[in-house]
């Protein structure tokens, strides 16, 4: 498993990852990632995940992003992660999230945020047994989680 930016030649590849028609709503498609990358590009870290030359998932970090109006409060972590419906339970969604982990260790980060949907089938279970644990607040109608790295 590998990681690899998003580039001009593999782009169509990263535009044609879905998730299964049940998750759709849990996370946003890849090419609204990519636009949001685009406008943000201080911020987002999109990545293509790759097994051998076969892409897998997509994953999209936000590092040094501001929370709320504390302009002391600057977190990172995981902000969208699309593992195609027919890659999912082979251990890429694990690789992703470690994968950001250390991208952010790497830039001096000590904690690790995500959101999820909190609702029955969503991926709270997934990030709970990573070590993730709700902070109690919400973003975006979504729980927010911490690890500390």
């Amino acid at each position: 498993m590998r990681l690899e930016k998003v580039t001009p030649g593999n782009y169509k590849a990263a535009l044609g990852l879905s998730v299964r028609p049940d998750q759709e709503d849990l996370v946003a498609p890849v090419v609204k990632s990519l636009a949001e990358a685009y406008v943000f590009p201080d911020n987002a870290w999109p990545r293509l995940i790759f097994d051998g030359d076969r892409p897998v998932g997509f994953l999209m970090a936000f590092l040094g992003v501001t929370w709320g109006h504390n302009p002391d409060d600057l977190r990172s972590g995981l902000w969208r992660l699309n593992i195609a419906a027919d890659a999912q339970g082979y251990g890429y969604g694990r690789f992703a999230v470690k994968a950001v982990c250390e991208e952010i260790r790497a830039r001096g980060g000590n904690r690790a945020y995500v959101t999820w949907e909190p609702r029955a089938g969503g991926p709270e279970e997934f990030y709970l047994k990573l070590g993730f644990r709700p902070t109690g607040e919400q973003s975006g109608g979504q729980a927010v989680g911490v690890l500390d790295l």
